[in-house]
C-alpha cells in the first residue's frame, strides 16, 4: 500500500511499487504524460520547504475568511512563487515548495494560481471535442461557439460535484473527495465520428453529390441531439457499474483490454482529426476536390484559403507543435502545465499576423452566454445504443484509473475500503454526470486526469484549488467572446496541438500495455485485437459494405446492421471487444507453458554461447 511518508527532496509521486499497479494507472490522461516530462524540471531539487501544518483548533468559517483576506500569510503563505513562475534550467537548484493535501489550509493567491493552472491544462481537451463535433456536422458559427461554452460550463459544474464526497445509503458515496475534474471523453469523440458518418450515409443527415463524385455534407444539428439523447439513456449502465466492487471490474477489464482501447482511441483521433486539421482541415477539403467550396481549405471563401497540405499550413501547425516542445524544455512550472495553450497562443499570434484568422466568429459571438441558449432536439438513435453502451463501459474504466492516479499524486492510500469508496463515488458521479451533461447539451463528461500533472509539479492537491479551477471554467464558458476566439483558431494551429494531444493519449495506452508480461497468451490476445484495430485505421471503410447483400431488410433489422457496422468501424470498440472476449475465454495455463518454453529457449541460447566461447 502506498502511504505518505518522508522522502527527503524527492516527490512521493515518483515512488512506485515494484509490482505493476492496479487498474488505477490505466487511464486516459494525456497530462500525466506531461507530468512525466515535467519531473525532469524538479529532479535537481535537494531541499524541501517546511510542509504546511494543519491548525489543531478549528475556527468558524467567518474567522477563516477574515484571516484569509486581511493577513499577508492568508494571501501568500510560505509558498515559493518564484519557483513556480521563473523559467527552469537544467543546472538550476531550487527549493521545492511544500505539499498541500486535499484539505490543508491553502493561501488564497496559491489557490487562485493553482486553479488557473488546472483550468488552462484542461482547456485544450475541453474545446477540441465541440469544435470537432461542429465541424463534422457543418454547424454554423453561433451554434459551434455555444457548444464550446456549454462544454466549459458543464465541466466546471460537474467537476464541483466530482470533487465533493456526499455520503449516500449503505456506505455508498457520490464523488471522489479528491481534486478530480471532468471533461469530454475522447472515447465519445471517436465513436461519435462513426455515428455521424452513418447518419450521413443512410440519409438521416443531408448531403449532396457533385458530378465529379465529391460529397458535400449539409448542416445536421439533429444528429447532435440524437447523440445527446442516446447518451442520456445509456448513462444508466455506468451508474449500475458503480455499485460493483472495483476488483470485479478490474478482473473483467485488465490492462491488456484497457490499454488496447486507449491506444486505439489516441491513434484513431490522430488520423481522423489531428493530422487532417494540421494539413488544413477535416471537413472534406482533405480530398482536394476539383469543384465546390472545399477546393481550398477550410473553404474557398476563407481568409488565405489554400489547398490541403500546403506548406503554409504545415508550417503553422509545426510552429504550434514546436512551441509545446520548447515550453517543456525551458518554461516555468506554470507554463509547462499550460504548454498546450502556449502552443495555441504562439500559433494564433503568427496566424493572425499573416492573415489566416477570420474574426467573424469573435464578432458574432455574444458577450455573455450560458446553458440552453441554443437547444437541440433530444432524440434516440437506435443504431447508436450499442456503441454508446460500450463507450460508457470504457468511460467507467477510465474513471477508475483516473481516480487512482489522482489519489496517488495526492498522497492518498490506493488500497483499502476508503479508497474503494472513492472509486465507487467517482464512477457513480461519472455516470450521473453523463446523464446531466446530456441535459446540459454536452456530450458525456467523464473523469480525466489532466490535473494530475499540475498536482505533481505544483505539489498542491488541495480541493480549494480545484474549486477555483471550476470557477475559471464557468467564467470562460459564460464569456461568449472567448468561445468565439477558440472557434477562430485556424485549423493548422489546432491540428498541430491536437495531434500532440491525441498522440499523448496513445502513449498512455502504450504505458498501460507495458504492465502486462507479454506471455504467449498476452501476445496472442494483443495481436488479434490490433488486427481489427489497425485494420480499421488503415482501411476505414472495410466494414461499410458488410450488409449490402441483404435485400429489403425491415427497419429494425436495418438498425441492427447499422449498429454492428458502427461497432466494427470504430477501432477502439472492435479491438476492445476482441481483447475482452479472448481474455475471458483463453485459458491462463498457456502463459505457464509459454514461460517454460521461454526458459528452455534461454537455456539453449546460453549453451550455444558457452560452446562458441569454448571453441
Amino acid at each position: 500500500m502506498i502511504k505518505a511518508r518522508s522522502t527527503g527532496g524527492r516527490d512521493p509521486s515518483l515512488n512506485h511499487p515494484a509490482r505493476p499497479p492496479a487498474l488505477g494507472n490505466l487511464c486516459l490522461h494525456f497530462s500525466r504524460h506531461n507530468a512525466t516530462m515535467s519531473h525532469a524540471s524538479v529532479s535537481s531539487v535537494t531541499k524541501e520547504q517546511p510542509s504546511p501544518v494543519a491548525n489543531p483548533n478549528p475556527r468558524s468559517v467567518f474567522s477563516v475568511v477574515r484571516q484569509k483576506v486581511t493577513t499577508k500569510h492568508g494571501w501568500f503563505g510560505d509558498y515559493d512563487y518564484r519557483w513556480l513562475c521563473l523559467p527552469s534550467l537544467p543546472t538550476a537548484r531550487n527549493k521545492e515548495p511544500p505539499f498541500y493535501g486535499i484539505d490543508d489550509e491553502l493561501p488564497l493567491v496559491l489557490a487562485i494560481t493553482s486553479g488557473l493552472q488546472h483550468a488552462l491544462a484542461m482547456l485544450a481537451g475541453l474545446i477540441a471535442p465541440p469544435i470537432i463535433f461542429a465541424s463534422t456536422l457543418m454547424l454554423d458559427s453561433d451554434t459551434s461557439s455555444y457548444m464550446i461554452s456549454a462544454s466549459l460550463i458543464g465541466s466546471g459544474i460537474l467537476s464541483l460535484v466530482q470533487m465533493s464526497r456526499f455520503k449516500l445509503w449503505g456506505g455508498y458515496y457520490l464523488g471522489t473527495g479528491l481534486l478530480s475534474v471532468v471533461g469530454t471523453s475522447f472515447a465519445t469523440l471517436s465513436t461519435a465520428s462513426a455515428i455521424f458518418n452513418m447518419m450521413y450515409a443512410n440519409g438521416t443527415c443531408p448531403s449532396t453529390t457533385a458530378a465529379d463524385g465529391t460529397i458535400t455534407r449539409g448542416p445536421c444539428p439533429d444528429a447532435y441531439g440524437m447523440l445527446l439523447g442516446t447518451s442520456l439513456i445509456c448513462a444508466s449502465l455506468e451508474i449500475g457499474l458503480s455499485f460493483l466492487p472495483p476488483r470485479i471490474l478490474q478482473r473483467i477489464f485488465p490492462p491488456i483490454v484497457t490499454g488496447t482501447c486507449i491506444l486505439m482511441i489516441g491513434s484513431s483521433l490522430v488520423g481522423s482529426s489531428g493530422i487532417l486539421d494540421w494539413g488544413g482541415g477535416s471537413n472534406g477539403c482533405q480530398a482536394r476536390p476539383t469543384s465546390g467550396i472545399y477546393q481550398l481549405c477550410p473553404t474557398v471563401g476563407s481568409p488565405r484559403a489554400l489547398p490541403w497540405g500546403s506548406p503554409q499550413f504545415i508550417g503553422l501547425g509545426f510552429l504550434s507543435f514546436v512551441s509545446i516542445i520548447l515550453t517543456e524544455l525551458f518554461g516555468s512550472p506554470f507554463l509547462k502545465n499550460a504548454s498546450i495553450i502556449v502552443g495555441l497562443a504562439v500559433g494564433c499570434i503568427v496566424a493572425g499576423a499573416a492573415g489566416y484568422i477570420d474574426g467573424s466568429t469573435i464578432t458574432s459571438a455574444p458577450a455573455i452566454t450560458f446553458l440552453w441558449v441554443h437547444r437541440f432536439k433530444i432524440n434516440v438513435y437506435a443504431p447508436a445504443i450499442l456503441p454508446m453502451l460500450a463507450v460508457y463501459v470504457s468511460v467507467a474504466m477510465e474513471a477508475i484509473g483516473d481516480v487512482t492516479a489522482s489519489a496517488e499524486v495526492s498522497r492518498i492510500p490506493v488500497e483499502g475500503k476508503d479508497f474503494d469508496s472513492r472509486i465507487q463515488g467517482g464512477v457513480l458521479s461519472d455516470g450521473i454526470g453523463g446523464l446531466i451533461s446530456a441535459l446540459f447539451t454536452v456530450t458525456p463528461l467523464s473523469v480525466f486526469a489532466q490535473n494530475n500533472g499540475v498536482i505533481s509539479v505544483t505539489r498542491c492537491a488541495n480541493r480549494t484549488a480545484g474549486r477555483w479551477c471550476c470557477v475559471f471554467l464557468i467564467i470562460f464558458g459564460c464569456l461568449g467572446k472567448i468561445s468565439g476566439f477558440f472557434l477562430a483558431i485556424p485549423n493548422p494551429v489546432l491540428g498541430g496541438v491536437t495531434t500532440f494531444l491525441f498522440a499523448s493519449v496513445a502513449v498512455s495506452g502504450l504505458r498501460v500495455l507495458s504492465y502486462i508480461k507479454y506471455t504467449r497468451r498476452d501476445r496472442f490476445i494483443l495481436a488479434a485485437a490490433l488486427s481489427f484495430g489497425f485494420g480499421d485505421l488503415l482501411v476505414p471503410d472495410i466494414f461499410t459494405y458488410l450488409f449490402d447483400g441483404v435485400n429489403n431488410p425491415n427497419k429494425g433489422l436495418q438498425g441492427l446492421f447499422e449498429s454492428i457496422t458502427i461497432l466494427l468501424s470504430t477501432p477502439f470498440l472492435i479491438s476492445g471487444i476482441v481483447a475482452l472476449v479472448l481474455n475471458l475465454i483463453l485459458p491462463h495455463d498457456m502463459s505457464q507453458q509459454d514461460v517454460h518454453e521461454e526458459d528452455v529457449e534461454v537455456m539453449q541460447d546460453l549453451e550455444i554461447q558457452v560452446l562458441e566461447q569454448e571453441r
